[in-house]
């Protein structure tokens, strides 16, 4: 059945079934998200996500035959602005379930409100070691920890022979755990680091450290931020008319928005990411989402919103396991679950620390991403610059 046809048919009947959930009390999940500020690429690409599973589990029949109703709200980025709305979605609104926001340091200061009220809460987009490190028992992580973020991309270059690395990194926690982790694998990888540095969140002008990893001489250059950060110091490297053997840049490059900034400049960038379309057919209901998501939104989904949907599969799953929604039966499961999802596996340690699946490493060539490592599943060898 073509895609078209099939997605017309499912909205269809999430319009259908609104009317048989019509007198039925609805299943409130609240979700606060980057739509607006420095995150927002990102929290777009979840809101796509959720908006999807919503129509799609409402036309199956919802949870526990309850239509399902998403209550998101916009935290414009802000770590103030999310524990508020995560304490009116509990306090105020009296949802049902909460799903976390975009970015470690948005979920690490919102964790002491879902603790408090003893809401188990999914964070599909939390990396950062220390939000595992604090005894929280209520939060549960789906991606890999940022200490493991890089180690694909060091394994790349120890592969390729590459010795000297030049680490620079944002100074938001994400970003600052990426870099230390990043040092330690390196040294136990035998890799030289000859420049590391690190700036404030939000400098847009990299030309001072671009000139300074230059002068170092490496043969990989890594960059730990997000999407700002790995387009800044692209420019600035072109500024500087000098370009290593390998650039790789977290988070950013991910997002098909990284090549519509750059456009040429964005060929040759490696990144990691958890979820690419071109080997999804190895997990449950990951090619239909790839298909679905480009259908209805015009643009292929990021790793971002493949885990946002993870995130809802588990959470059907937690639903279809309980039969209720009682919140502390549903924290148990997902503790305790080992499932497959449309990202790989999920399964989490004591803490809720991810620890069932690892990223891949991709690179933009001639205009797409492609997946160059490990590989065992990658669609295309790498390139280097020179």
């Amino acid at each position: 059945m073509p895609m078209r046809i099939l997605l017309i048919i499912l909205l269809y009947l999430s319009i259908l079934t609104s009317y048989i959930f019509a007198d039925q009390e609805q299943v409130n999940i609240g979700i606060s998200l980057s739509l607006t500020g420095k995150y927002s690429s990102f929290g777009h690409m979840q809101k796509n996500s959720y908006d999807l599973w919503r129509h799609i589990v409402n036309s199956k029949g919802g949870l526990l035959g309850r239509k399902v109703n998403l209550i998101i709200m916009d935290d414009q980025s802000s770590t103030e602005d999310a524990k508020i709305n995560y304490t009116n979605l509990i306090e105020k609104d009296h949802v049902d379930l909460v799903i976390g926001p975009y970015s470690s340091v948005i979920c690490e200061a919102i964790m002491p409100i879902v603790e408090k009220h003893k809401y188990p809460t999914l964070l599909p987009a939390a990396s950062a070691d220390q939000i595992w490190e604090q005894g929280f028992q209520y939060g549960f992580g789906l991606t890999p920890p940022a200490s493991k973020y890089t180690v694909g991309f060091l394994e790349l270059l120890v592969h390729y022979k590459f010795k000297r690395i030049a680490i620079l990194n944002a100074d938001d926690s994400f970003s600052i755990t990426l870099a230390k982790n990043t040092q330690k694998w390196a040294k136990r990888l035998a890799l030289e680091i000859v420049y590391l540095n690190e700036f404030k969140k939000g400098t847009k002008d990299l030309l001072e450290f671009s000139r300074g990893i230059q002068k170092s001489d490496p043969d990989a250059v890594i960059v730990c931020g997000h999407l700002d950060e790995s387009v800044d110091m692209r420019k600035a490297l072109k500024q500087i008319n000098w370009y290593p053997k390998a650039y790789y840049a977290s988070v950013g490059p991910a997002l098909t928005e990284f090549h519509d900034i750059l456009g040429a400049d964005a060929e040759l960038t490696f990144s990691s990411s958890y979820w690419e379309a071109d080997v999804s057919d190895k997990y449950v209901f990951s090619k239909e989402f790839a298909q679905l998501f480009t259908e209805r939104y015009k643009e292929q989904p990021s790793y971002h919103a493949a885990n946002a949907y993870a995130a809802c599969m588990i959470i059907e799953q937690a639903v279809e396991r309980t039969k209720s929604l009682d919140r502390e039966a549903l924290r148990q499961v997902f503790q305790t679950m080992n499932t497959l999802t449309l990202i790989g596996y999920y399964g989490v340690d004591k803490a809720g620390k991810q620890i069932r699946q690892f990223p891949m490493i991709i690179q933009w060539q001639n205009g797409k991403k492609q997946v160059v490592w490990p590989m065992e599943i990658q669609t295309v060898a790498p390139v280097f610059s020179r």
